[in-house]
C-alpha cells in the first residue's frame, strides 16, 4: 500500500472536516468573525513534528461557515498576518463588490485591517472560501475553508452529512513547510506546485462514523494548488448528486473514482453496506494505485430511515439561469505557453516581450489570447441577460482548470486532441451547471453562460501557479 511519503510520486491527499460550526458567531446563526493568523498543525504522523501554517481561526481547514439560501450572511475578517489578503467565496453568485478579488473588486485587507463581507447566497450547495491575493502562496500555506448553504428545508435523502476537503502539502522531512519551493519557476511552467504529504484534517486518517444501512452525503472539495484528484469509497454504491454546488440528476459514480480538479466540488451519496466494526476505505485513485485516504467506520446501530433501494431522488434545483444557446454572442480564449511549448512572445502590461524575458524578468510563462497576466481590457463584454458562448482552446501540453467568477455555465461540447469533431458532454456533466471546467491538454471545450450578474468578474486557471504566471483575465457584465 502506498505510504504517506510516497504521495509525492502521484497519489493525492485528502483533508477531512466533519460538519461542525466554526468561527465565532456574533449576531445570528449565519454571522461569523474569522481571524487570518499564523498557527501550527500536525500534518505528519509524528506528533512531535509540527508545521507552521497560515490559518482561518487557528485551524486548517478553516472553520466551517453555514448560511441559508436567500438569507443574508455576514463574515467579519480580521487580518493578523504580515501580508495583505482577501477572501473569495468560491462558486457563489453574489454581489461583485463581495467577490474578494484583490485589485479588481476590492483593495486587499492590510495587515491589522478588517473587512466585512455581507451577501445573500442565492444557491444551496457546497462552496468554499480562500484568498484571492497571492493565492499561490496563501492557499499553499493553508488558507481555505468550507461554506455550506442550506435550502429552505433539509435537502436530500441521507442520514449523515460530511464535508471532505482535499489538499496536498509540500513539506520538508522535518515536517516544516517547504519554503524554498514557493515561487519556483519550474513548478509554475509545469503542472504547478504539487505536494508530497497527505493530510486528513491536519492529521492522518480521519475516521468518519457511520451506521450500516445509512445513506451518507460526502461533499468533496479539492482545495489543492494544482493537483487533479479522484475519489471513491471502496466497495460501496455511490451516486453523484451535485457538481460545483449545483444539483444534477443522480448518476452512479464510476468505480474508478470521480475526478475533481482544483477548486471543483462533487457531492456523493454513499449507501453504507457492512457490519459494525468494519472500516470502509475512502480512496484517492488518480495515481498508479489506490491510496487509502480515510475511512467510514461502521458503529453499532441501525439506520432510522427506511431507505428505498436504487438511485436517490434529485436534490432540489437552484434557480440558476440557463443560457439561450440559439441566441448567443461568441468569444474565445486560447491558452498558450508552459513547458515544452515555451512562449515565443506575449504582451505583458502593454509591452510585447519575448518568452525568455517574460519568464526570467517577470515570471510569466503562460498566456491567454497572447497576453500574459491580468489584462487591461476585458475578455468580453456582455449586457445583463445576454448569453455568451465561450470557446476554451488549450494549445498547451498541460491541463487547466478554468474558473469563472460570479456565474455558473453549461458545458456545450468537448473536442479532444486529435479529434476531428466536437462531442457533447457525457455523464453527470450533461445537465451540470459548473463554475470550473477542466480543459485537458490540446483539448477544446465550449461553454455557455447567461451573464446575469453585473460587475467585473475574474476568469483564470485554478492551477494557482498558472494563474500567477500568466493565466488570468476578466469579463464585464453591464
Amino acid at each position: 500500500m502506498p505510504t504517506r511519503r510516497s504521495f509525492v510520486t502521484g497519489a493525492a491527499s485528502l483533508a477531512v472536516m466533519t460538519i461542525l460550526d466554526g468561527g465565532r458567531r456574533v449576531h445570528g446563526a449565519t454571522d461569523y468573525v474569522v481571524s487570518v493568523e499564523n498557527a501550527e498543525a500536525h500534518l505528519i504522523e509524528d506528533p512531535a513534528r509540527k508545521t507552521g501554517v497560515w490559518s482561518y481561526g487557528g485551524s486548517v481547514p478553516g472553520p466551517l461557515l453555514r448560511g441559508r439560501r436567500g438569507e443574508p450572511i455576514s463574515i467579519k475578517v480580521i487580518n493578523r498576518l504580515e501580508q495583505p489578503t482577501t477572501i473569495h467565496w468560491h462558486g457563489l453568485r453574489i454581489e461583485n463588490a463581495m467577490d474578494g478579488v484583490s485589485g479588481l473588486t476590492q483593495d486587499p485587507i492590510p495587515p491589522g485591517g478588517e473587512f466585512v463581507y455581507s451577501f445573500v447566497p442565492p444557491d444551496a450547495g457546497t462552496y468554499w472560501y480562500h484568498p484571492h491575493h497571492r493565492s499561490w502562496e496563501q492557499l499553499a500555506r493553508g488558507l481555505y475553508g468550507t461554506l455550506l448553504v442550506d435550502g429552505d428545508d433539509r435537502d436530500g435523502e441521507f442520514d449523515r452529512d460530511y464535508t471532505i476537503v482535499a489538499d496536498d502539502w509540500r513539506l520538508e522531512d522535518s515536517g516544516a513547510f517547504h519554503e524554498a519551493s514557493l515561487g519556483n519557476l519550474m513548478d509554475w511552467s509545469h503542472a504547478g506546485r504539487l505536494g508530497n504529504i497527505l493530510t486528513l484534517n491536519g492529521k492522518a486518517y480521519e475516521r468518519l462514523a457511520v451506521v450500516p444501512g445509512e445513506r451518507v452525503r460526502l461533499r468533496f472539495i479539492n482545495s489543492a494548488n494544482a493537483r487533479i484528484m479522484s475519489f471513491g469509497v471502496k466497495g460501496q454504491a455511490a451516486w453523484i448528486i451535485a457538481l460545483d454546488g449545483q444539483p444534477v440528476p443522480p448518476q452512479r459514480a464510476p468505480e474508478a473514482g470521480v475526478s475533481v480538479a482544483p477548486s471543483q466540488r462533487v457531492d456523493l451519496l454513499v449507501d453504507v453496506e457492512g457490519q459494525a466494526g468494519d472500516e470502509i476505505a475512502i480512496v484517492e485513485t488518480s495515481g498508479d494505485s489506490n491510496l487509502v485516504a480515510g475511512y467510514l467506520v461502521c458503529e453499532k446501530g441501525q439506520s432510522e430511515r427506511q431507505r428505498q433501494p436504487g438511485a436517490p431522488e434529485s436534490l432540489r434545483a437552484n434557480d440558476v439561469p440557463r443560457p439561450d444557446l440559439a441566441n448567443a454572442t461568441r468569444s474565445a480564449l486560447v491558452m498558450t505557453g508552459g513547458a515544452m511549448r515555451f512562449l515565443q512572445s506575449a504582451t505583458y502590461k502593454g509591452e510585447s516581450l519575448d518568452g525568455r524575458t517574460l519568464a526570467r524578468k517577470h515570471g510569466q510563462t503562460w498566456a491567454f489570447n497572447g497576453v500574459a497576466g491580468m489584462t487591461d481590457d476585458p475578455l468580453f463584454k456582455a449586457g445583463r441577460g445576454e448569453t455568451v458562448r465561450l470557446t476554451l482552446k488549450n494549445e498547451t501540453l498541460w491541463p487547466h482548470a478554468i474558473h469563472l467568477h460570479g456565474h455558473h455555465f453549461q458545458i456545450v461540447s468537448r473536442q479532444a486532441a486529435g479529434a476531428s469533431t466536437a462531442s457533447p458532454p457525457e455523464g453527470a456533466e450533461v445537465d451540470a451547471m459548473r463554475d470550473t471546467v477542466l480543459v485537458d491538454r490540446e483539448e477544446t471545450v465550449e461553454i455557455a453562460l447567461l451573464a446575469d450578474n453585473p460587475g467585473k468578474w475574474m476568469l483564470h486557471c485554478h492551477m494557482l501557479e498558472h494563474q500567477a504566471s500568466g493565466m488570468s483575465t476578466w469579463f464585464l457584465v453591464s
